[in-house]
């Protein structure tokens, strides 16, 4: 994908990303500014294939950075990133521009002054109602950098109205300025005089790998200048550089690191000279030298893949596997472009890339490792795609011997070799030789088998009783060579064992995840699964528990005291007013007790007083107001 793509405002943009270095589908994510495109609540952005299209863009809203992130059955890889900006240019402001005046022989400069806009310009000058642009010669100059038109020493020729025009190829539009008048002065004719460099290069210029680079130099004087050229460290100019008609620009084109240097520009005449210089410091984005390949190993096996790209300044590297950074740990190495990963698992499979970065650029380098591994009775395809042309043929070896197609060994039009129905024996090292009218290559991987992993022992339905101790059995045979792990869940749950879950408890060996549940509740009837997860496979097995605590009628409840099992009601006396009580109620019958029901909170209200007010006191007070006091009543201690 490109780097940047400049369009204009209204145009339907597509950003493009190529297919991944294998040929399964894919499916395509795209970010705008690192924000996900929400195609469902867009209505002008649409996937066309894998591309992304936006009809009728706005300059204000779809400008930024997008990356698409493909996915396909192996991985998912990152594109380059493409940076979308929209070209444009206003018009001109309308208001009359101020007379030029100037003496014969006096150089001059006519203001173009561009209105806003975004995106390469182009300026060309027009002289009175002649339809043709000013051209340049020794005299006339029109930079493409300022746009400004420059005479070095003006004649009576030169009098007359001056338009600028301005072209912004990517937004497909033209602007012309209002015309600016030059008129001639008649206090007499400007005497000679040394040059002056109105039109010089900056002081440093970022100069990038195989591109053109122009300098511009232009001098008034009388009489006109002459322009020439030089390196200052003495060395000559490239044998590439081309010159404008009058030696005002210096173009190097195709520039490389060995053009670098400080350049200089100089403007003579018989009155003296003037010079200016600046340096071009030669920049370049990553490239690669070398890229990682498809690899194909067995499970234990090391992977090694190196990455290194060129540039200026040096890119440093970062490994992604799957779309998200890979970071080093106990198997994984990473060193610069280096990647190792020790004691392969199939876990470690994936689509992986290097990528390589500087200031100026970021670029990616995509490889698949597949781990070759497969189950007795399983399938398996071992790849081969060579880059070769023309064509090459394809054929396979399994140590020393040729292979041939059988009922279950087939090798598929693309080169590639399926194993149908696999056993024991189809273990060992294969052999991918491709050959056309150049050469001869091969690549050699290995093949492990593994026995199947299988549930033995399943859990199996239980009734039973609250406070008993039971064991859901787990057990499984599989592969001694493969790690197998126990997850077990209620009612779609996982219990997580490692935190000491109350009632929960792990038992058993490497092979065996038996799940003992102590003194069992009613809450905990339900369906419990035991999931069984390798390197390879993924298989379950589930049970229900029912869990009983009325084989017999509840024979009497506690509130603490002991009601029968019939009453459903009680009476509480005795209680104190505005206390706030609590009250639990605990069921039973001949197997055991139950647990205690949830709190009930209650709060008592007001009652009359136990005893009449002492002291009681009246008097006082306004005109139709009696005051009455009496002493706080308390409340012995025993009843709060």
């Amino acid at each position: 994908m490109g780097e940047i793509l400049t369009s204009a405002s209204g145009n339907e943009v597509a950003l493009e990303i190529g297919n991944s270095a294998d040929t399964h589908k894919y499916l395509c994510r795209w970010k705008q500014n690192g924000t996900d495109i929400d195609f469902t609540m867009s209505y002008h952005h649409r996937l066309d294939g894998g591309s992304l299209a936006i009809s009728s863009p706005h300059t204000d809203q779809d400008i930024g950075t997008y990356q698409c992130l493909a996915t396909n059955p192996l991985g998912t890889i990152l594109s380059q990133k493409a940076k979308l900006q929209f070209a444009y240019i206003e018009d001109f402001e309308t208001k009359i521009r101020s007379t030029v005046s100037v003496r014969e022989g006096q150089g001059v400069v006519l203001l173009c002054g561009p209105p806003p806009h975004f995106g390469g310009l182009s300026y060309a000058w027009t002289f009175n109602d002649n339809p043709l642009y000013v051209q340049e010669d020794n005299r006339r100059f029109v930079s493409q950098e300022t746009g400004n038109l420059y005479i070095a020493k003006v004649e009576p020729s030169d009098v007359g109205n001056y338009t600028c025009y301005i072209t912004n190829k990517e937004a497909q539009r033209s602007v012309q300025g209002p015309p600016t008048p030059l008129v001639q002065r008649t206090d007499g004719v400007m005497g000679e005089y040394e040059p002056k460099i109105e039109v010089h290069f900056p002081e440093t210029i970022q100069a990038a790998k195989d591109s053109s680079i122009k300098l511009e130099c232009f001098a008034l004087g009388n009489p006109v200048p002459d322009i020439s050229w030089r390196r200052l460290d003495g060395s000559p100019l490239p044998g590439k550089v081309k010159y404008s008609k009058s030696q005002a620009i210096l173009e190097i084109p195709n520039f490389q690191q060995e053009d670098e240097g400080v350049y200089e520009c100089i403007a003579s005449n018989l009155r003296g000279r003037n010079l200016a210089k600046g340096q071009l410091i030669f920049y370049a984005p990553p490239e690669w030298e070398q890229k990682i390949q498809n690899t194909y190993l067995s499970i234990y096996d090391s992977l090694f893949w190196e990455c290194k790209a060129s540039g200026k300044p040096n890119p440093w590297y970062t490994w992604l596997k799957n779309g998200e950074r890979l970071n080093p740990e106990e198997r994984i190495q990473i060193e610069n472009g280096t990647l190792i990963i020790t004691m392969l698992n199939v876990s470690d499979s994936g689509i992986y890339q290097c990528a390589a970065e500087n200031k100026y650029q970021i670029i990616y380098a995509n490889a698949e490792l597949r781990v070759l591994v497969v189950q007795v009775g399983g399938d398996i395809v071992i790849e081969c795609k060579p880059n070769a042309f023309p064509r090459a043929a394809i054929s396979w070896k399994r140590g020393m011997e040729s292979l041939r197609q059988s009922k279950r060994v087939f090798i598929l039009k693309d080169g590639s070799l399926k194993i149908h129905n696999v056993t024991r024996s189809d273990a060992g090292s294969y052999t991918c030789i491709a050959t056309n009218q150049f050469g001869v290559a091969k690549n050699t991987g290995s093949l492990v088998v593994k026995e199947r992993t299988v549930i033995t022992v399943p859990p199996s339905k239980m009734d039973v009783t609250v406070g008993e101790s039971v064991v859901l059995p787990c057990q499984v045979s599989h592969d001694p060579s493969i790690e197998v792990v126990f997850v077990w869940s209620f009612n779609g749950d996982v219990i997580d064992l490692k935190k000491g879950v109350a009632h929960f408890e792990r038992i058993g060996g490497e092979s065996v995840g038996d799940l003992m549940i102590r003194n069992i509740q009613l809450n905990h009837s339900g369906k419990y699964l035991c999931t069984v997860k390798t390197t390879l496979e993924s298989l379950s097995a589930e049970a229900d528990i029912i869990v009983r605590g009325k084989h017999k009628c509840i024979s009497f409840f506690s509130v603490p005291e002991i009601l029968n099992g019939k009453t459903y009601n009680a009476t509480v006396v005795g209680l104190s007013p505005w206390v706030e009580y609590e009250f639990r109620v605990v069921a039973g019958n001949s197997i055991g007790i139950g647990e205690p029901s949830k709190p009930s909170e209650v709060l008592t209200k007001a009652s009359v007083p136990v005893v009449a007010p002492t002291n009681i006191n009246g008097g006082g007070g306004s005109r139709s107001e009696l005051i009455i006091t009496w002493e706080v009543i308390f409340y012995p201690t025993e009843l709060l």
